[in-house]
């Protein structure tokens, strides 16, 4: 369902400016979107998305411009506001009460719309409407079931379900990939397909780009708070929009040029490692100078092992060597006096302390260094910042700037570049680019690769199959808490991995031990 080209769209923005102290986040923005279309809005980490849509979600207000919707001024002042003009937003980091079941974060705060004025909530109503929703959205599952319960496919269906319990006509919708299986992802597909034909307006901002071409009717482009175009999903392609996105071609698509390899000097050797859940040892070892990507599907048990060498959680068995000498972290700050670090999967919940200043998160793991008697050395903990704000090129107004403020993309760059002052040996990066723009991830791996022709030696875990071959001297491959096999880089293949990582071939060779070319 498409909506009449003469009617005006189901919404415009024109003209949106907003600014926050020291930065111009939006310069006079303006998009629309038609009922019944699919909208990508892309650009880099810091390009303006996120404010663009707090306002249209009544999160924060514009300092000029204007907004209609069907044709007439909308003031947007407040959540609640847009809610009742038909806007939703499905955020990247998923709004759910663990603690509650599925219907009553369907009607969370919206009690009131099913229910008599001042009589107690009908539970029975509540779990009717809720199953109606989730029929909506094909998810089969009682309204009772708790949310905890639920995978993160389920939950991105619950938050769809929540907004469309609001009667919204208008759905944006942020990284909603960014946590889902590929099995999840298409059945997310299928319900965009679905609402489209309904007449539902939807943004859909993704980093993804396979996923703005297959999904979007139109993609339009921010860079540095300006719109600075439209393409229609016939003239759009991957390289025409990254060119958009960057204001430059990315060459290599991305990738830096493919490094010798690396000499075979063991660092971190893993014996027989027994990790919480798992059903037995793993073992592999991993090279100076080497990048060792770890491929598998979610709860293969990858980020569990990276916790386990980071001392985050205690190995249960097994030993583990560094430079030939005994390495048995018990606590994290074990594993970081030895040079071992690790940038977290979720880099807002366990990478950052969020209301803390850039400076002050890069220098938290080595707060020690910076201490003189009873204070600390302030002059020479914004040395080491700065060193690593120009290192790494992280775009913060000041040194002084929140976390919490900075884009995703440079919140990341933050988290590197804390565990990068510490010089470590062995650099454990959990998903490094998960929810980064296409710019930021080629400067990422052009880091990465220096960091490993430095010789220190790069533990990868990641989703992103294409990063895992493009950035692997070799490719550890998990399923079900065990090592299925090690590839080497040549003769590496989307299909060999995808067959270990399912189970449904062991090793090389019929092998599950190293392989080496």
């Amino acid at each position: 369902m498409t909506s009449t080209p003469d009617l005006p769209p189901l919404l415009a923005m024109r003209g949106i400016v907003k600014r926050f102290p020291g930065v111009t986040a939006l310069s006079g923005v303006s998009l629309s979107l038609r009922a019944g279309e699919v909208l990508a809005l892309v650009g880099e980490n810091g390009a303006g998305k996120s404010t663009l849509m707090k306002i249209l979600g009544g999160a924060c207000a514009p300092d000029e411009g204007q907004i209609f919707i069907d044709g007439a001024p909308a003031s947007l002042r407040g959540v609640r506001a847009a809610k009742r003009l038909g806007v939703a937003l499905i955020h990247q980091e998923l709004m759910l009460a663990p603690n509650l079941d599925i219907a009553a974060n369907v009607f969370l705060g919206n009690e009131g719309s099913n229910t008599r004025l001042l009589a107690p909530v009908r539970r029975d109503e509540l779990n009717a409407k809720t199953t109606a929703l989730l029929a909506r959205v094909g998810l089969p599952l009682a309204p009772t079931t708790p949310v905890s319960a639920l995978t993160a496919g389920q939950m991105q269906m619950v938050e769809i379900a929540k907004a469309l319990s609001s009667s919204a006509r208008i759905l944006v919708m942020d990284e909603p990939t960014s946590s889902l299986t590929a099995g999840e992802s298409r059945d997310l597909f299928a319900i965009v397909e679905r609402l489209r034909a309904e007449g539902i307006g939807i943004i859909y901002i993704s980093h993804r780009m396979d996923e703005v071409l297959s999904l979007a009717d139109r993609i339009a482009v921010l860079r540095d708070g300006r719109h600075v175009g439209e393409l229609a999903r016939a003239e759009a392609t991957h390289d025409r929009i990254v060119a958009m996105m960057v204001g430059r071609e990315l060459s290599g698509r991305y990738f830096p040029e493919r490094r010798a390899r690396p000499p075979q000097e063991p660092v971190l050797e893993v014996r027989d490692l027994v990790v919480p859940g798992a059903p037995g040892g793993v073992s592999f070892t991993a090279l100076r100078g080497e990048i060792l990507g770890f491929a598998g599907l979610v709860g293969s048990g990858r980020t569990e092992l990276m916790q386990a060498i980071f001392g985050a959680t205690r190995a249960l068995g097994g030993t583990m060597t560094l430079g030939g000498e005994p390495y048995q972290p018990r606590t994290t700050r074990d594993a970081i006096d030895r040079g071992v670090c690790l940038a977290p999967e979720d880099r807002k919940r366990h990478g950052l302390v969020l209301p803390m200043t850039v400076v002050e998160n890069a220098s938290l793991p080595g707060l020690a260094r910076y201490a003189r008697s009873f204070w600390l050395d302030r002059a020479a903990e914004r040395r080491a910042a700065r060193a690593e704000v120009d290192r790494l090129r992280i775009k913060t107004p000041t040194l002084d700037q929140p976390s919490v403020n900075l884009s995703g993309g440079n919140q990341q760059k933050v988290v590197l570049g804390k565990w990068l002052s510490m010089s470590p040996r062995v650099l454990l990066l959990d998903e490094p680019t998960r929810g980064i723009d296409v710019g930021t991830k080629a400067e990422i791996y052009r880091h990465m690769a220096a960091l490993a022709a430095e010789g220190m030696t790069l533990l990868i875990v990641s989703s992103d199959m294409e990063e895992v071959l493009g950035m692997s001297d070799r490719v550890v491959v998990m399923h079900e808490r065990r090592i299925t096999g090690v590839l080497p880089r040549e003769g590496l293949t989307q299909q060999r991995v995808a067959a270990l990582m399912t189970g449904s071939a062991r090793g090389v060779h019929g092998e599950v031990d190293e392989v080496t070319a």
